[in-house]
């Protein structure tokens, strides 16, 4: 039985990869050779909490601008049904209306006029 073994890509040259050539440049590897520097854990650490309060932020105000949409369509919504009522109101309080549904209950309109009472400041 044979052991495992592994492949080497020969077609590409070692390091030309664009990781590579990042960290051959940069010189990450010797910042931690002797382990994880303590000195640029707090940095690390604020940086990673302005991130996440970064990102925090951006998904409220996005949920903020979807409320915000969906009560202004509310709004247009509830603007046309009162303009509707308003004008549906107007229709029917009109005299010529209220005189048509009133016939059916057996009342009609006078036709004399209203008369004026006029009242000397004596008699009260």
């Amino acid at each position: 039985m044979s052991g495992n073994t592994y492949k080497v890509n020969k077609n590409k040259a070692p390091g030309s990869s664009l990781f590579s050539l990042i960290g051959s440049k940069l010189k990450i590897d010797a910042l931690f050779e002797n382990g994880l520097p303590a000195k640029y854990l707090p940095h690390t650490l604020f940086f990673t909490l302005i991130g996440i309060i970064y990102i925090g932020n951006n998904h409220w105000a996005e949920k903020t601008i979807r409320k915000i949409d969906n009560m202004q369509a509310e709004v247009e919504e509830l603007r046309a049904d009162y303009t509707s009522l308003k004008a549906d109101y107007m229709f029917a309080s009109k005299q010529s209306e209220v005189a048509r549904k009133v016939k059916k209950i057996g009342l009609k309109e006078s036709n004399t006029p209203p008369n004026k009472l006029i009242i000397d400041e004596s008699e009260y």
